[in-house]
């Protein structure tokens, strides 16, 4: 007998007996204002690297012990975001971490992290925004019911591919593949998904989708490409690579501070230790 996954039926329909609300009650036992709604919204980065390439550039402060990840509160352009990094790779570490951040307040997030190509004209350092993620990973089935795709935010999407253009940067739009298992991409799927249309193949995207989608915040992710699984070009060191992250992050910044939601700084708001970054 061939088992259903999730395990037990129509799983995605039912209460859960946890809740993210039961983690931001905890947090509040030892900050009691701590809250992220005033944010205009929350950019996770997978690579330390690019966390500490973006802290080095503003005005930050750590708030500790908030999420299970490095949440800092940044100042950009006079309008207040937030960053967290440090939490792991995969779908289930970045669902644990932004559900722990709508439990706070959060309602935006933006993904930025790197992608292998499925395009033989993708190549290192190109950027790539996902307008929907093949959910062949687990976790995102235990939020949305059965479909093909988890999509993310088209409005923050859009918005976020206009701020890139007018920096500069060449984006291309597309479908992407998410997968928990990044050393069973086999040869017939790269084909496949290849020849379907599908640019990059990923870790996360679905299950942030699916995550925003079932506690109705919005979502959009940002890939830079770093490798090539069509004619297995393996990862490499590469400038181009750690630029347009950068870029990436810097325009998703402007883009979660240029939404009306996120108040223009009035003074410092004091969270945590001081940064003299």
């Amino acid at each position: 007998m061939i088992a259903s996954f999730p395990l037990f039926p129509d799983k995605h329909a039912l209460p859960a007996a946890t809740d993210p609300s039961e983690h931001a009650a905890h947090v509040r036992t030892r900050e009691p204002d701590a809250t992220l709604d005033h944010l205009g919204g929350v950019i996770l980065l997978y690579q330390r690297s690019l966390l500490r390439d973006v802290l080095s550039t503003c005005q930050a402060r750590p708030l500790s012990g908030w999420v299970r990840g490095d949440l800092w509160f940044i100042e950009h352009d006079g309008w207040r975001v937030g960053i967290c990094g440090g939490f792991g790779l995969g779908a289930p570490a970045a669902a644990l971490v932004l559900e722990q951040l709508i439990s706070l307040g959060t309602t935006r997030i933006i993904t930025v992290g790197t992608a292998g190509s499925l395009q033989p004209d993708l190549r290192a350092g190109d950027v790539v925004a996902c307008t929907r993620a093949l959910r062949d990973e687990g976790l995102s089935h235990h939020y949305l019911a059965p479909s093909r795709y988890a999509h993310p935010s088209s409005v923050l999407t859009d918005h976020l591919v206009q701020i890139l253009r007018a920096s500069g940067l060449t984006v291309r739009q597309g479908p992407g593949w998410s997968t928990d298992a990044p050393y069973r991409e086999t040869h017939g799927e790269v084909s496949t998904y290849s020849s379907d249309g599908i640019l990059t193949v990923d870790m996360e995207a679905a299950g942030v989708f699916a995550v925003a989608e079932h506690r109705g915040v919005s979502a959009a992710a940002l890939f830079v490409v770093a490798d090539s699984l069509l004619d297995r070009r393996p990862r490499q060191d590469s400038p181009a690579i750690r630029a347009s992250l950068i870029a990436a992050a810097q325009a998703s910044l402007t883009a979660l501070a240029s939404e009306p939601r996120s108040p223009r700084v009035a003074g410092r708001v004091h969270y945590g230790e001081a940064s003299t970054r």
